[in-house]
């Protein structure tokens, strides 16, 4: 099953991260320090959110990475995921859990400009319709291996 979903998901060489890659990349990698957010502790240091922002984006890059040097994880954009939502995502406890193949909304991972602290954690969730259109909805894309 999982080649045939990641099969689907290629375009051009890239994709949309799955919500278990969007996760393992947000919390560092394999230098995982169980941090709340993506990078600190300390939510100042990482996040564009709106205790800060203005009511606005921020220019990528304005707060500090997390391990693996990325930006923005936190909070600025909330960001799109591959997968569709799935309420159970944390019961089952897969090692790279992919989502349904598909549901009436996908998963939105980080927070954003407009969000409380909560909605910038790493380990929260939400979902969208596809549909879903405001500038506070970003992507990052994932360049395929296979």
């Amino acid at each position: 099953k999982n080649d045939e979903v990641k099969r689907d998901m290629k375009a051009n060489g890239y994709r949309l991260p799955t919500e278990a890659e969007w996760e393992y990349a947000a919390r560092g990698g394999v230098n995982n320090r169980k941090y709340k957010f993506s990078g600190s502790d300390n939510i100042d240091e990482v996040a564009v959110y709106n205790n800060n922002s203005d009511d606005k984006t921020s220019v990528v890059g304005t707060k500090k990475p997390n391990d693996l040097g990325i930006y923005d994880m936190t909070g600025n954009a909330s960001e799109w995921c591959w997968d569709y939502y799935d309420r159970k995502y944390y019961e089952d406890n897969q090692i790279d859990p992919q989502g349904p193949s598909s549901g009436s909304k996908r998963v939105i991972r980080g927070g954003s400009y407009s969000n409380g602290k909560l909605a910038t954690e790493v380990s929260y969730r939400d979902k969208r319709d596809e549909d879903y259109d405001e500038d506070d909805l970003g992507f990052r894309l994932v360049r395929n291996n296979y």
